[in-house]
């Protein structure tokens, strides 16, 4: 399959400033800045060479025709945000270079004077720059050339690593668009979005890093639609060169090898046979034949010709009597045979292409499918390894899974053994707690004894050295001690006076 690339050439007015970063060459490895712009403007340098400044001026008016400049709105993406900090400086530069100049050349003046205030020293003029620094406005013209040659969309054939969207409709915004290429955000260096006086659709120039990024996007999105609710889809064509040129240097002016593509009057898109069939009337108007089928009327959409008319009885020649139907009838009859013939060996020709591409597609099928083979036999080979290796892990996960099991009983038996013991030194402990219970009674009821015991001897003691008078008085003496009192202590303590001894007790020694 075969495809022609296209040159864009943005005509712009003699005080319109210049884009930055719009030229772009296929060719720019294999021949200069310089070689390129020589090539580009050859025609124009023969058709102008020689004339006077009015002739050029008359000449160019000539070819520009009834196309008018207007403002075109060049809007810039680039995926690297420090490449466009890179333009915003160059455009501030460029736009402050005059100003710089003349502030300070009024910088020396002020040195050699004396100042009289500081009002004086300041610049007539500051450089500032406002606005978005990713959208820039010129005045001009866009012009669409086709080359003549054909180029094969083979990998090995150098085509662009660029590329055009001829035809965006404008209700698909620049988020909408980003969302269509996100897929290719990787390998996108810029876009540029540029919006001229068409009405409802604009053009989009996308630039990849490599002709093969260019061929990917190409292959996928070539005839897509931009989303399932439109019928709009994305054309898409190579761009060998998008160039900037002065009117005053002829940009208008025919390209050797190229043609310019003109734009169909019905949808305001541009018409190229290679991407769309371009039907022409009997009255030399050209449109896309799905256009024209659209048009219900039979009449031509741009001068309203009548394309099929009505026999009338007096519409004849007078001379030989043949009327001027049966004549118009043969006319378009033989201009739709000539169509169709022509049809017919372009799509023969297309055809015999188409069948060439298959068969150079199916060897290369071939290929894949035997290498695919190669690689099928050494991933089955592969595949009986890594089952062998799984059989002997899953050995020694099971030997592993049966000590595993071992281990937990164990473990599970060592658990209700230490349970068993654990309980059985709490019942000791209790026991030994009970048994020093009770020790600690009996000592504390011994100590009470003996204290009773010691108190008895010394009492006996005592009264063995008293005299005989008072050891009688004190065995035939009596103790009363009455019931206590919550007051009694308190009062017995607080007086110091013993409890009144009443009677005599006959205790024995």
């Amino acid at each position: 399959m075969s495809v022609s690339l296209v040159v864009i050439r943005l005509e712009l007015a003699e005080h319109s400033p210049v884009p930055a970063g719009f030229g772009f060459s296929a060719a720019a490895g294999e021949m200069s800045d310089e070689e390129i712009k020589k090539t580009t403007l050859a025609s124009a340098v023969a058709c102008l060479e020689g004339k006077s400044p009015g002739e050029k001026v008359a000449i160019i008016h000539q070819h520009l025709g009834r196309r008018e400049m207007t403002d075109v709105i060049i809007e810039t993406m680039k995926s690297n945000p420090d490449e466009l900090k890179t333009t915003v400086e160059e455009r501030k530069s460029s736009e402050a270079s005059p100003t710089a100049q003349r502030s300070k050349d009024h910088s020396k003046e002020c040195i050699n004077a004396a100042p009289d205030s500081p009002s004086k020293q300041l610049p007539d003029q500051i450089s500032f720059f406002s606005g978005n620094p990713s959208v820039e406005i010129v005045h001009g013209i866009m012009h669409l050339y086709k080359t003549n040659k054909m180029t094969s969309l083979k990998e090995d054939v150098r085509r662009s690593a660029m590329l055009c969207i001829l035809t965006v409709p404008a209700a698909m915004t620049s988020h909408d668009l980003m969302k269509f290429v996100a897929p290719f955000n990787e390998v996108i260096e810029q876009m540029k979005i540029i919006r001229d006086s068409t009405p409802n659709q604009y053009m989009v120039l996308i630039k990849f890093r490599a002709q093969a990024d260019a061929d990917s996007f190409y292959m996928t999105c070539n005839g897509r639609q931009f989303n399932s609710i439109e019928d709009d889809v994305c054309q898409l064509v190579y761009v060998e060169r998008a160039e900037v040129l002065k009117s005053e240097d002829g940009a208008s002016l025919p390209v050797m090898d190229l043609t310019e593509l003109p734009k169909c009057t019905v949808c305001l898109e541009r018409m190229d046979e290679s991407v769309n069939g371009i039907l022409t009337t009997l009255c030399n108007h050209s449109f896309h034949s799905q256009c024209l089928q659209r048009w219900d009327d039979t009449t031509c959409p741009v001068c309203r010709y009548c394309q099929t008319p009505e026999p009338v009885e007096e519409n004849k020649c007078f001379e030989c009597g043949v009327q001027e139907y049966s004549y118009l009838l043969t006319s378009q009859l033989e201009s739709q045979r000539i169509y169709w013939e022509n049809k017919i060996v372009r799509i023969e020709k297309d055809t015999a292409e188409e069948i060439n591409n298959m068969k150079t597609k199916f060897k290369e099928t071939i290929e894949k499918c035997d290498n695919l083979e190669h690689k099928l036999n050494d991933l089955l080979k592969e595949k009986q390894s890594v089952e062998r290796k799984c059989t002997q892990l899953n050995t020694k996960v099971a030997k592993l899974t049966n000590e595993l099991k071992e281990e937990q009983e164990m473990n599970k038996c060592l658990r209700a053994n230490q349970v068993l013991l654990q309980n059985k030194l709490k019942e000791e402990e209790r026991v030994l707690k009970e048994t020093c219970d009770q020790k600690d009674l009996q000592i504390t009821e011994i100590q009470e004894q003996l204290r009773d015991v010691m108190f008895y001897l010394e009492t006996q003691q005592k009264i063995n050295h008293l005299p005989a008078e008072t050891r009688q008085e004190i065995q035939e003496g009596q103790i009363n001690i009455a019931m206590a009192s919550a007051s009694s202590p308190a009062s017995s303590g607080g007086s110091g006076k013993l409890p009144s001894r009443k009677g005599r007790s006959k205790r024995g020694k």
